[in-house]
């Protein structure tokens, strides 16, 4: 089948692919994975949509979330992701990602995190995002430029970030210009209400992520009274409406028993939520407590219990921290994404609060190719256990190296803490859990000649 497709043009294959995307049984998802493995040159994504067929094949549950996409979403959403997410990012941007390597000498990344406002009408404790000054905001100009240099480098999913970035007032003009690329917005949900959910269905791009704690206590504990009864009414308006979103956790001391539970996620699956995005509390941004930190034991608590979700859960679920054996270690300093702060300050990570560079006084290539980009991902292939993956949790001394190199300046008031005052504690939390995480590596992913074993998204290892 795949040989006798061989001459179809990407305009024809896109336009198949929309006109398939109303079936949403076994045998149509199998014949567009066909489809789409004509498209990517890179030999590696070629490798993992046939992985994908695969666990079409095997009825996996994961298959689920794609298999929703085609039977319920608003047909707008539903072509706009196929063709800016599927076609334009993960298969033609390869290409151009691959042309972009062949001529700058590396790989983009693939993402760039943006936060256009730190706006917020939260007080939440322990946000990471907390001690930026909340008047900061990009420009619909500054916002334009970054999103035309991603798509010049092949990036054409953009994640937007805050602050509360509903509070922008023309983010959905920035929205609606580029259409052609694919949004993942982080919200908190409470701005969300019929009218916002008209404009997600005429943009047919962005695909909101509520922030949550938990249940209500635990929420609206964190959050303010209320706050889960806001979020619950989005989601189901969204799910209403035909529009797909995911849920977002931080994961704490305080509600690592929540999030760890079947049930728990049951009631988000019936929710109409499509996908779980991860995060572990890192004592950066507001008032910083190490007492807020899951447990090395609870970590390695949600690290398993995540990959027992992924076998049995009907949804797609990214552990920021966990997941470091599926993309080969840490992902920060443009090596797979990087953020760009409401100040313009081009940051490593969401949850590095620092920099060299601006993007109001250079561009992202010269950003991804400055000397503070290329030491980080040069010491993130040092690392031998995946388990371990972060500079700021799993090895800070080279997190404080790194920040006392040249040029690099603290992104907001306190921002060094973590590398400074707490940096005794920060030490201590990464021998605490190398006593878990080493011996977890050894027995997991290590194969007996004592190389890597291959580890895939969605299949236990």
């Amino acid at each position: 089948m795949l040989q006798s497709l061989k001459n179809y043009s990407t305009e024809k294959i896109v336009s198949l692919l929309l006109s398939m995307a109303t079936n949403s049984s076994n045998e149509n998802l199998v014949r567009m994975t066909y489809l789409m493995e004509l498209l990517p040159k890179k030999d590696y994504y070629r490798e993992r949509i046939r992985w994908i067929r695969g666990l079409i094949r095997e009825n996996h549950p994961s298959i689920e979330f794609p298999r929703r996409v085609l039977r319920d979403l608003h047909p707008n959403q539903r072509s706009k992701w196929i063709s800016n997410l599927a076609v334009n990012h993960l298969l033609s941007g390869t290409n151009k990602r691959k042309e972009w390597l062949d001529r700058e000498g590396f790989y983009p990344p693939s993402t760039v995190v943006i936060s256009p406002t730190m706006r917020c009408n939260l007080s939440c404790y322990g946000c990471y995002a907390g001690d930026y000054d909340k008047s900061l905001e990009l420009s619909a100009e500054e916002i334009d430029s970054i999103l035309n240099q991603m798509k010049e480098m092949g990036v054409y999913f953009a994640v937007i970030s805050g602050g509360e970035p509903f509070f922008k007032e023309d983010i959905f003009d920035i929205f609606r210009k580029h259409d052609d690329m694919a949004f993942l917005v982080f919200t908190h949900g409470g701005l969300i209400d019929e009218r916002m959910v008209d404009r997600l269905i005429e943009v047919g791009n962005v695909m909101p992520a509520f922030s949550l704690e938990g249940y209500e206590s635990e929420t609206d504990e964190r959050r303010g009274a209320g706050h889960f009864r806001k979020v619950m009414h989005a989601m189901d308006l969204l799910r209403e409406a035909g529009l797909s979103f995911c849920g977002s956790f931080t994961q704490t001391s305080r509600n690592t028993g929540i999030i760890t539970d079947p049930a728990y996620i049951d009631l988000l699956v019936d929710k109409g939520c499509s996908a779980i995005w991860l995060f572990s509390y890192v004592p950066v941004g507001r008032e910083p407590d190490l007492s807020l930190m899951p447990t090395p034991e609870q970590r390695d608590l949600m690290r398993r219990t995540t990959m027992d979700f992924r076998a049995t859960k009907p949804m797609i679920i990214v552990d920021f921290w966990n997941d470091g054996p599926i993309i080969s270690g840490c992902i920060a300093g443009g090596r797979k994404y990087f953020h760009i702060n409401a100040n313009g300050d081009i940051e490593p990570c969401v949850f590095c609060h620092f920099a060299v560079d601006n993007i109001r006084r250079t561009t992202l290539r010269e950003a991804l190719n400055s000397p503070l980009f290329r030491t980080i991902r040069e010491r993130q292939g040092t690392h031998e256990n995946l388990l371990r993956p972060c500079m700021l949790i799993d090895h800070p001394e080279v997190g404080r190296e790194i920040y006392r190199t040249e040029g690099v300046y603290p992104t907001h008031q306190g921002a060094e803490q973590i590398f400074t005052g707490l940096a005794g504690e920060m030490d201590g939390y990464a021998r605490s859990y190398g006593e878990i995480a080493d011996p977890a590596w050894d027995k997991e992913f290590r194969a007996a000649d004592g190389s890597r074993r291959t580890v895939r998204c969605g299949n236990k290892p």
